[in-house]
């Protein structure tokens, strides 16, 4: 038997469906795909980091989101669910279920999505012309990859292995210590 061709969803449809589902799922070009879980490490990292972050911007304006929070590309037609996400616009505030004009975006790295969050998904990111940021934090190993848009719209890579991690788009540093503070690296022998 063959199977037979979905049809592809609008946008519209897909964010009916994420409502009333009780798995998460991102969107890519009317397709929609399941999540997986993540593992202790993966949302160790991304508390930590929400509460360092949210503890910086407050007061600011600035909102800081986890992985429950949709951005939006419009340019590309898709829907993603990053880790942690801050965005400082105002017309961002028009919208409760997804943002679509981020500051920074953080992607906590898992081995099954490592490479779509290094290639397709970095590619999505870069179309947003609010996005100054973007950070892959490692699970393996303690290490932070950011990656800022320089004044001519070149993405520059800066990486942090021990010491003081930098996010230059909120003028924030902290201990990787603190980033990584309750995570149990696996054994890389």
């Amino acid at each position: 038997m063959v199977a037979s061709p979905q049809p592809s969803l609008t946008a519209q449809e897909y964010l009916q469906l994420e409502a009333e589902s009780p798995a998460k799922h991102e969107f890519i070009d009317g397709e929609a795909y399941a999540m997986a879980g993540a593992s202790d490490a993966h949302v160790t990292i991304t508390v930590n980091l929400a509460a360092l972050l949210r503890n910086h911007v407050r007061g600011s304006g600035c909102r800081v989101y986890i992985a429950d929070m949709k951005a939006r590309i419009e340019t590309r037609n898709c829907f993603y669910y990053p880790d942690v996400m801050v965005t400082c616009d105002e017309r961002d505030r028009a919208n409760n279920t997804y943002k679509c004009f981020p500051k920074l975006m953080i992607e906590v790295l898992s081995e099954s999505t490592e490479a779509f969050d290094r290639g397709d998904k970095f590619a999505d990111y870069q179309t947003l012309e609010t996005l100054e940021e973007y950070v892959l934090v490692n699970t393996r190993h303690q290490r932070v990859e950011s990656f800022q848009r320089n004044e001519a719209g070149l993405w520059v890579l800066h990486y942090y292995t021990e010491g003081d991690f930098a996010l230059a788009s909120l003028n924030f540093s902290a201990p990787l210590t603190a980033l990584y503070e309750d995570v149990e690296f696996p054994d890389n022998r």
